[in-house]
């Protein structure tokens, strides 16, 4: 096998990995990474803004409160007005929240993260070189991302339809044909 098949065979495995990690996700506990990502968020965070959420996961303040109109329909997330500036709305989990949260697998990037964080310096600046490397031969140097592993757009998730726990999420392909039917 040459080299640049056993490259590419890692990144499919990578992206595999990915992939069955969100589809467990949502058959487990109905969310998706980015959903558990907003909702660590909160839950670590004292009653956060919207903004603030959006800048701890390193998304657009649109994005973010796409993905929380969601968690509020399904009761997960609750809004409330600020006591000093009636303005700002502040946001807390629901019980129902805190327990899907809890029900919730261990993110696939935690896991990676704590593995990381386990090799010594030079080991970790080796990958991100790499893989820095590997994103520029791919013309995705530019593409903006943000840290969380997800083979889906959280934008494009947030406007999935809202499936009850358990059920596995439709694609996102059937989910734009379903919105443009609409």
């Amino acid at each position: 096998m040459q080299t640049h098949d056993q490259v590419l065979i890692a990144i499919r495995r990578i992206i595999r990995a990915i992939d069955l990690y969100s589809r467990h996700l949502a058959q487990c506990s109905g969310l998706t990474g980015p959903q558990l990502l907003v909702m660590r968020t909160i839950a670590q965070s004292d009653q956060p803004t919207s903004g603030e959420v959006a800048r701890g996961v390193s998304l657009s303040q649109a994005t973010v409160t796409t993905i929380l109109d969601r968690l509020a329909r399904r009761g997960y997330v609750q809004r409330r007005k600020g006591d000093a500036d009636k303005r700002t709305v502040l946001l807390s989990l629901t019980a129902e929240g805190h327990a899907a949260l809890a029900d919730a697998p261990t993110s696939i990037q935690e896991s990676f993260i704590e593995q990381f964080n386990r090799l010594q310096d030079w080991e970790q600046h080796l990958i991100v070189s790499s893989l820095e490397r590997v994103a520029h031969m791919m013309s995705a140097q530019d593409l903006d991302a943000a840290p969380m592993l997800t083979t889906e757009e959280p934008a494009e998730e947030a406007l999935a339809v809202d499936q009850p726990p358990g059920q596995a999420r439709r694609s996102s392909k059937k989910a734009g044909k379903r919105r443009a039917a609409s």
